[in-house]
């Protein structure tokens, strides 16, 4: 398959789930304030249309619009698909009750079809998530662990990293955010910043790349910042560039390699595991990608950024592993769905010598939201023994 096949065959897939999370609160709004409102059951159909043309719109249009028009634009349309996400599941929800009402026959005659008092009531906790939820997402936790490494012939006693991951920097998540991040991880006097995966996001803003370099460039620690992409530098198109920018701030972008660092510890960056879907080359395997690398002699240290395949990291002999990319499904129920893909969607997880931490990340995707997790800056301090 092509690459523009597999990036029209993703698009596609998307806009046909969007469309039909957008039809059916559409649907079932115009029923219930029909028999009673006809003029606001129609209004609630264009505000629906409209509020779902701004995803693909805003996109467009951002290439020929102010760019704080188009910011503007972004912000409404991830807020929109925030809201269509609760729409849909609290309609459904409101159906199943009716479902098995007719079951049991428990509620009044006037709630057992569609009623105007349902879709207030839905609307109005809704806004309550949104307000909340954008609270929540700008108020970043700093979350420590504590572990041992059973490595002697390391020359380090103790190692103090900082790990953050899936910033999505773009439209939503711009430089006042990236700036208040590096004070706070400078703040944290680090020996190393290892950033896994997601520096930006798909909707790329040009104005906040562009002061990427400046921005990470006063990121200070002992060994430096180290860095892997994510799926949304593939999905974006952007994975060469984005290594560029972070290049330029001194950041070392490890896409399937690893160092040795201050002969003390390996650490190995693995490229993402949706380079295979988006260019023409998968990733390395990580037996080949180890090549050349004692596992008896030193600390093995991996960054991946998606929680995958956590077996194979084991057997090669991965000490402890950083990933990021799960979100903790960013907002209530999604965190259900994670749980269930990953063997470890956040947190801690050790398995014999095998460690590894997974965040829930410091940005957010789409909509500005969190509900159910904090975003996080990791710190880990290692004791090796």
């Amino acid at each position: 398959m092509s690459l523009r096949l597999k990036y029209l065959s993703f698009y596609l897939i998307f806009l046909v789930l969007y469309a039909l999370f957008n039809y059916y609160p559409a649907l079932r709004g115009y029923q219930a304030l029909h028999p009673h409102y006809p003029a606001l059951a129609w209004a609630w159909l264009i505000v629906v249309f409209i509020g779902a043309a701004l995803l693909p719109g805003s996109r467009y249009l951002s290439k020929y619009l102010p760019h704080n028009a188009s910011r503007l634009l972004m912000l409404l349309s991830n807020y929109w698909l925030g809201t269509v996400f609760y729409l849909f599941l609290m309609v459904l929800a409101a159906d199943l009750i009716r479902l098995v009402d007719r079951c049991f026959n428990l509620l009044p005659p006037a709630y057992k079809t569609p009623h105007p008092a349902i879709a207030l009531l839905i609307m109005v906790l809704i806004v309550m998530l949104q307000v909340y939820g954008s609270w929540n997402a700008r108020k970043p936790v700093i979350r420590h662990y504590r572990l041992t490494l059973d490595k002697k012939s390391s020359k380090l006693e103790t190692l103090q990293v900082v790990m953050v991951s899936d910033i999505h920097l773009g439209w939503i998540v711009g430089l006042d955010r990236l700036n208040q991040l590096i004070d706070d991880i400078n703040v944290l006097n680090p020996d190393i910043v290892l950033l896994a995966g997601d520096v930006i996001d798909e909707g790329a803003d040009l104005t906040v790349e562009a002061g990427i370099p400046q921005a990470f460039g006063r990121l200070i620690s002992r060994y430096g910042t180290f860095a892997v992409p994510g799926n949304h530098e593939y999905i974006s198109r952007q994975v060469y560039r984005v290594g560029q920018y972070l290049d330029a701030a001194g950041v070392t972008v490890l896409r399937d390699r690893w160092i040795r660092l201050d002969d003390s510890l390996y650490l190995v960056g693995r490229d993402d595991l949706t380079r295979g879907r988006f260019t023409t080359v998968d990733r390395k395997a990580i037996s080949d990608l180890m090549q050349g690398i004692n596992c008896e002699e030193l600390p093995v240290l991996l960054m991946d950024h998606q929680p995958f395949n956590l077996d194979q990291s084991a057997q090669a002999g991965v000490d402890l592993q950083f990933s990021g990319h799960t979100h903790l499904g960013q907002f209530f129920p999604n965190n259900l769905i994670t749980n269930t893909m990953y063997e470890q969607d956040w947190g801690y997880l050790r398995r014999d010598n095998f460690q590894l931490i997974v965040s829930c990340g410091y940005g957010t995707w789409g909509p500005p939201i969190r509900i159910g997790n904090r975003p996080e800056i990791v710190v880990v301090a290692i004791e090796f023994q």
